[in-house]
């Protein structure tokens, strides 16, 4: 993907207008950096407000470690993650996550140190860790700038250049990443700002284009008359 200018501009004025509306979001809601991994996983195909359920109970439960998570049962991780839901399949995510932290010797800020494609690439490998939670925790977690894509931002996207015809979660990553500047504290903000839009105006069946601060700028709200 070339950089266009044009697009450089339009994610600009996105961020600013998203900004201005919304004000900062204060991403990622959790008590440090571990709590975030885990926050991490645990939103997998869940509300955030389950996730938070089963950080509680990890918490109540002295299980928000590392260490404490290596030496916990599947079955006993199980049962306190249960309200995130596919709490089996997420106890040994957990697990497997806590087994990679080793390496850094528990030290989630330790993976700061490393190039932002190369802990990706290493977050990638770890059983149970998608693209998005990698790059949810490469950004918010360790503070590296690598853009968080997710349905609510492809939706976006989609409606406002149509004509890209994007496809796949590295096309939606590379055209922020190619178009912005490289600063993991815009990219925090950016991606928190598109998730609020999405959830209150770019509905998923019917957008609200006459109430949005975007359609001015974006194709499918233009066609629809707002801005």
């Amino acid at each position: 993907m070339r950089r266009s200018p044009r697009i450089a501009r339009l994610l600009a004025e996105v961020y600013e207008r998203l900004l201005a509306h919304y004000g900062p979001q204060g991403w990622w809601p959790g008590d440090g950096p571990f709590e975030t991994v885990v926050g991490a996983i645990l939103t997998q195909n869940t509300a955030w407000t389950n996730a938070a359920r089963a950080i509680q109970n990890l918490k109540a439960a002295g299980a928000m470690s590392p260490a404490a998570l290596r030496a916990a049962s599947e079955s006993d991780l199980a049962e306190l993650v249960r309200p995130s839901g596919y709490f089996n399949a997420k106890a040994r995510k957990l697990k497997a996550m806590a087994d990679y932290l080793e390496r850094y010797g528990d030290d989630v800020a330790a993976m700061g140190g490393k190039d932002v494609r190369a802990l990706r690439s290493e977050l990638l490998a770890v059983h149970g860790v998608g693209p998005e939670t990698a790059d949810d925790i490469a950004l918010y977690a360790v503070g590296l700038p690598s853009f968080v894509i997710d349905v609510y931002t492809q939706r976006i996207v989609d409606r406002m250049l149509p004509r890209r015809r994007l496809r796949g979660y590295d096309a939606y990553q590379e055209l922020f990443e190619r178009h912005l500047p490289r600063d993991a504290a815009m990219f925090n903000e950016y991606h928190a700002l598109l998730d609020a839009h999405a959830k209150e105006v770019c509905l998923k069946r019917e957008p609200r284009c006459g109430s949005c601060v975007l359609a001015g700028l974006c194709a499918t709200g233009r066609r629809a008359g707002g801005g």
